[in-house]
């Protein structure tokens, strides 16, 4: 694998059945060949790899020659721990990074997917506007009840002052269509997709007043 500041030549794909955003956790359980050696490989050489979502097929490799379609627009995962849970198995945690929009993949003979990827621009740190502080404490006090119960889905530091942080992490815990978080995941206006999570949260009654 080779990259400039802007393309990644030969990125390594986990095609799975859920939306990584950047700064979000993912937690994920390995046993298949190709994706041990993938951890192995991106533990050694320190790189990462990209997560895109499924919108046909198996997260597990087919011997029927089930076809397999994903999203072309991905996220960079980057290994946070890994432990050998046993032989054969690992438990990984990954935190999602850049988002980059892949070329038409590869796939080497033991399946593993590859694609040359154009890295997209990070969010431009910005405050959530005012009439979206509502939100931002109920996010909060989500944080505050996920921790009580001994979960917490989210990376510290926590950046309630950054509006894509915000959306980020609302767009995790939403229970919307994957097909929706990846068209969340792929907007480059931070506060746009902070206004769309603030117009479903008060269309379900969560969140109400200015």
């Amino acid at each position: 694998m080779t990259d400039s500041a802007s393309h990644i030549a030969g990125l390594p794909l986990f095609p799975l059945q859920t939306v990584l955003f950047p700064g979000g956790v993912l937690n994920l359980k390995v046993f298949e060949a190709r994706y041990l050696d993938l951890v192995s490989r991106c533990m050694r050489e320190n790189t990462a790899f990209g997560v895109v979502c499924l919108n046909q097929g198996s997260e597990l490799r087919s011997t029927d020659g089930e076809r397999v379609r994903f999203e072309s627009v991905g996220v960079l995962a980057r290994l946070q721990d890994v432990d050998a849970e046993q032989p054969g198995i690992l438990r990984v945690r990954c935190l999602g990074g850049q988002r980059f929009r892949g070329e038409p993949p590869r796939q080497q003979d033991d399946g593993l997917w590859f694609t040359n990827a154009a890295l997209i621009d990070d969010d431009v740190p910005v405050a959530p506007p005012t009439e979206f502080a509502a939100t931002v404490t109920a996010l909060t006090n989500a944080i505050e009840s996920l921790r009580s119960q001994g979960h917490l889905p989210f990376n510290e530091p926590f950046q309630m002052n950054d509006a894509g942080w915000v959306a980020n992490r609302w767009c995790e815990i939403l229970p919307i269509s994957l097909a929706a978080k990846q068209k969340l995941m792929e907007l480059e206006e931070p506060t746009l997709r902070l206004k769309l999570v603030d117009e479903f949260l008060r269309g379900k009654g969560v969140v109400q007043g200015n």
